[in-house]
């Protein structure tokens, strides 16, 4: 199998290469693409050595699969070009994630949807993926009517200059172009991409429509409130669920402890609470503070975090590639 990484020397880009260490997928040949200032640039992968190559050199390859995370431009502009050749895309970026003729997978939940038509998928939203992990279930159980989200999203989310900044701030080193209109280092910045004419943002946006288009359900409210942390771990939200059936807690923890992917961490006599710091570098979308709303019928507060980087963005992309593979739907040459 040729898999190629568009992207691949951005911070999700090296986590791909990464985990697919660490995976023991068939792939006789790798290719790595990047932006012309990366085009030549050496990585090793699995002790051997890599330069990056231009996209349309990866494109000329003719690879079975390709995992895109360089953008939404670059997406648009050529994973039709790659999908012409029978290449299957696996795209990060928000390029195609409403398109009503593109599947937006979690492999846990709607992966069995797929079929060798799809040659470009959609890899949702970070602050997605780790929502719908958990709303998904509850929603079969007990048929979700609202949810109210608040997150609280780590700076890596917005990429290393993101990150450069932050840092910077912390160091009292100067910064040329700042990637946030305000400091986010000892600070919280209400304000996840850019705002809209409704006065949300796109994240916010992102998070309400991509959640409905996965659970395949367009009557349960949603709205969202997105903000910026300065944590490097990965993203927090603090959910608030109402049904309609009555929820049980016992029962709740009971559905999450069969879930793959799902880690239950909730026992606060002991302190015990998912947290960014602990689940930085995992896969798996932690839970806890799992408690009923006594404000609201039927209702249900919750606190979900995971690595944005991994979960919320490499380690799904690299998930639906290995469903393609198992399930024999790549273009093989």
């Amino acid at each position: 199998m040729k898999l190629g990484i568009v992207g691949a020397t951005g911070l999700v880009g090296r986590i791909m290469m990464d985990i697919l260490e660490h995976k023991n997928l068939p792939i006789k040949n790798l290719y790595l693409s990047a932006s012309k200032n990366s085009v030549g640039k050496k990585f090793f992968f699995k002790k051997k050595k890599y330069k990056i190559i231009s996209i349309q050199n990866l494109l000329d390859n003719k690879p079975n699969i390709v995992l895109f995370s360089a953008g939404s431009n670059i997406s648009k502009k050529w994973a039709p070009k790659f999908e012409e050749i029978g290449s299957t895309i696996i795209d990060n970026s928000s390029a195609w994630r409403m398109d009503p003729g593109k599947k937006l997978i979690i492999p846990e939940i709607n992966a069995f949807s797929l079929s060798k038509k799809d040659k470009i998928i959609a890899n949702p939203n970070c602050s997605t993926i780790q929502l719908v992990m958990i709303l998904y279930p509850l929603h079969i159980e007990y048929k979700i009517i609202r949810v109210i989200i608040s997150t609280y999203q780590s700076v890596t989310g917005t990429g290393k200059r993101a990150l450069d900044q932050m840092n910077k701030e912390k160091n009292g080193k100067k910064i040329i172009n700042k990637i946030y209109p305000h400091p986010i280092y000892q600070n919280v910045l209400p304000h996840c991409d850019s705002f809209e004419k409704n006065g949300y943002t796109k994240e916010e946006i992102k998070l309400m429509k991509e959640t409905k288009k996965i659970m395949n359900d367009q009557n349960i409210s949603i709205t969202a409130t997105c903000v910026r942390v300065p944590v490097i771990g990965g993203h927090s939200e603090s959910v608030n669920i109402s049904f309609e059936n009555k929820p049980n807690i016992n029962q709740i923890y009971e559905i999450f402890s069969k879930k793959k992917g799902i880690i239950i961490q909730d026992n606060p006599k002991k302190n015990i609470y998912p947290m960014p710091l602990y689940a930085h570098g995992k896969d798996e979308v932690f839970v806890g503070r799992i408690r009923n709303d006594f404000s609201y019928k039927n209702s249900l507060n919750i606190w979900i975090v995971a690595d944005n980087l991994r979960k919320g963005a490499a380690t799904n992309a690299i998930q639906i590639a290995e469903f393609l593979i198992h399930k024999n739907m790549l273009y093989v040459e």
